[in-house]
């Protein structure tokens, strides 16, 4: 399927005409500071949106700008996917789609509690969505890794996150698993594929469209941040989602992708490569950095993010091979 640019609205109503005609002085109305970078919202469907991030990590020049969210508009509502880094960009995406609808902003779904993926939900909580998240995401809000993220945020990123603007919001219902709904005539299928990226992950599939979002499991043409995650559980999570067999591919970062079964193998390939090498090192008793300067990383050495993140991919799934090897 191919991938199309937003088109203009069709049969607006008046309402949604005025939204959209005077859409910079909402924005301008809860005091949110203005953006330099460029929100805009792409069709990739009849019913699914995304608004693409830039790339690279999160920084005064982009303004934080740096992941992508989604949305599905249905005749009954509209369900979000991720609220963007800071309070500003949700705002700027609330935006867009008020210029496509007027219909109530029914549930915003968070992948996963990076800030990258949620400092926006007090827009969307403030436009009446209920907010829905995974259980394994409780305690997260006012952890101390919570708080050092948010300093770290106010540092890079003020004044569009700063104390006088932030609000950390509970999700209205936790998740236990995989949850299957319907609005408006359209059905999604909720799925639970953490923990991997996180112990909370959600990927959401809008059936029909055949779009697939799946936040930060899966990585477009780039080496993906694994971190502490459990890379045995993440590549059964990819191929929980490869089962979906989606049409269209909107991950946590980077473009849409219409290649979908690739991006996914993509991921699963490098993790499984990291798995093995790191996993002979273990076996051998080689010490990490003797074994990171062994292996032959060229398949990888070329992607976007390989200098910022697969150093830290490589030790984190050494210590998760070492793990693994002492058993329960």
């Amino acid at each position: 399927m191919r991938l199309f640019a937003l088109p203009a609205p069709v049969a607006m109503s008046l309402l949604v005409g005025f939204l959209g005609t005077f859409a910079p002085m909402l924005h301008a109305e809860p005091g949110y500071p203005p953006l330099g970078v460029s929100v805009k919202a792409v069709q990739l469907a009849p019913h699914s949106y995304y608004v693409p991030g830039r790339a690279g990590a999160a920084s005064t020049a982009n303004e934080g700008f740096m992941s992508n969210a989604g949305f599905v508009v249905t005749p009954d509502g509209v369900v979000v996917f991720d609220s963007l880094g800071t309070p500003s960009l949700a705002q700027a995406m609330l935006d867009e789609i008020r210029k496509i609808t007027a219909a109530p902003i029914r549930h915003v779904i968070v992948s996963h509690y990076h800030a990258d993926h949620y400092y926006g939900l007090q827009v969307f909580k403030d436009a009446g969505a209920e907010i829905w998240a995974h259980t394994g995401a409780r305690g997260v809000i006012g952890s101390e890794a919570a708080r050092l993220r948010f300093e770290q945020r106010k540092d890079i990123l003020a004044p569009w996150v700063s104390d006088a603007l932030q609000r950390f919001l509970e999700p209205d219902i936790w998740l236990e698993g995989d949850t299957d709904f319907s609005l408006g005539g359209i059905h999604f299928k909720l799925r639970h594929v953490g923990p991997a990226h996180s112990a909370e992950d959600l990927a959401l599939f809008v059936q029909g469209d055949g779009v697939l979002y799946t936040g930060d499991l899966v990585f477009k043409g780039r080496v993906p941040f694994v971190g502490d995650a459990d890379s045995k559980l993440w590549l059964a999570a990819l191929d929980k989602l490869i089962q979906l067999e989606p049409e269209l591919l909107v991950p946590g970062h980077g473009g849409a992708s219409d290649t979908p079964l690739e991006d996914l193998t993509l991921t699963r390939d490098y993790l499984r490569f990291l798995r093995t090498e790191m996993g002979k090192a273990v076996a051998d008793l080689t010490p990490f950095d003797e074994a990171y300067e062994a292996v032959d990383w060229t398949p990888y050495a070329g992607m976007p993010a390989f200098r910022e993140a697969n150093r830290r991919n490589a030790y984190n799934t050494y210590i998760l091979m070492e793990r693994e090897s002492l058993g329960p």
